[in-house]
Parts: C-alpha cells; sequence; structure tokens
C-alpha cells in the first residue's frame, strides 16, 4: 500500500469519526427518576454519581426540603429532598424503598445530592415526543420541557445547571 493510499484512508476514517461524533453530540439523553409519583428527567452530562441513600446528618435552621449533609466517597455534600422542594409532598418522614441520592456533576460547582424515590433509567431523544404546554401556572426557571413516552407518561426535564444557581436552591437557611 503507498503512503498515499494509507493517508487517505486515515483521512476518512478520521472524517468518520469526527461525523460520529458530531450525531452522539447532538443526541440528547436523560436520566430519569420519579419523585413523588412524577417522572423527571436530568440532562445526563449535568448528574453525577448515584449512590444508596445512607446517613444524613440534619442540619438545624434549614428549609424543610433540606434533608441535611452526607459524606459521599469522603466529600461533604448538603442533601435536598427533591420532591419536598418542588412542592410535590411534605417535609418528613423516611425515604422510600428504592430511594437514591444523585449527586450533580462536579463541573455546576456545587457540592449537592438530590433525594429522589426511584431510578427509572436512561432515556433517549427518540425515545420521547414533546408535550403541550397546557399548564398556564408560571415555571420555574429550571424547569426545562415535558416530553410524553410511548406509554403516556409526561416526564419533566429540570436542567440542574439552572436548578443549582437557582436562589430558591440555593437559599438553604430558614
Amino acid at each position: 500500500m503507498s503512503n498515499r493510499e494509507a493517508l487517505r484512508q486515515l483521512q476518512d476514517r478520521l472524517a468518520t469519526r469526527m461525523q460520529a461524533a458530531r450525531t452522539e453530540a447532538a443526541q440528547r439523553a436523560w436520566l430519569a427518576v420519579e419523585c413523588a409519583g412524577c417522572g423527571v428527567l436530568f440532562p445526563l452530562h449535568e448528574a453525577g454519581e448515584i449512590f444508596p441513600v445512607g446517613r444524613t446528618l440534619p442540619v438545624p435552621h434549614t428549609q424543610p426540603w433540606f434533608a441535611g449533609v452526607a459524606n459521599l466517597r469522603g466529600g461533604l455534600h448538603g442533601v435536598v429532598d427533591l420532591g419536598v422542594f418542588l412542592g410535590l409532598r411534605s417535609a418528613g418522614g423516611a425515604p422510600p424503598e428504592g430511594a437514591r441520592l444523585l449527586a450533580l456533576n462536579p463541573m455546576l460547582g456545587v457540592n449537592c445530592a438530590l433525594l429522589v424515590d426511584r431510578l427509572a433509567g436512561l432515556r433517549q431523544i427518540g425515545q420521547l415526543q414533546p408535550h403541550p404546554d397546557d399548564d398556564p401556572a408560571p415555571r420555574p426557571a429550571f424547569a426545562g420541557a415535558r416530553w410524553r413516552d410511548a406509554d403516556g407518561r409526561v416526564w419533566q426535564e429540570i436542567e440542574l445547571a439552572a436548578l443549582a444557581a437557582s436562589e430558591p436552591f440555593l437559599g438553604v437557611a430558614a
């Protein structure tokens, strides 16, 4: 094989890989969870590691939705009960069976984990259809699009970067 042919094959492989990378980057993917019976989608690139619910130490004089702090892999993380924060349920009581802590991606700059009721897997853009926004109530800035899956279930996207930067979320003190 000549050097020219080898160079052409290399260029073809690189072009194919670059096109595949562009296509993959354009794909949207979410981590799907359940919170107080509601379907919630987190952008996969904003989600961090998932942990079992362990010991969470309460912190006095905080909002009812702030469950406390937990040691996750040697790092101290604030734990937010997402269902209570979103107003989907009242504070108090033990986490449901199967509950998990979802740490936010470290790139967001907030040592925080969200307490969610159940993991529901991954969702790709091809599995969901846009859901018409027929609710006239104002939504917070971190509430993204609403989606419907093939079974007719509605999923609310929550943009974790916007959530982590929102004043209500950062206002932990009571």
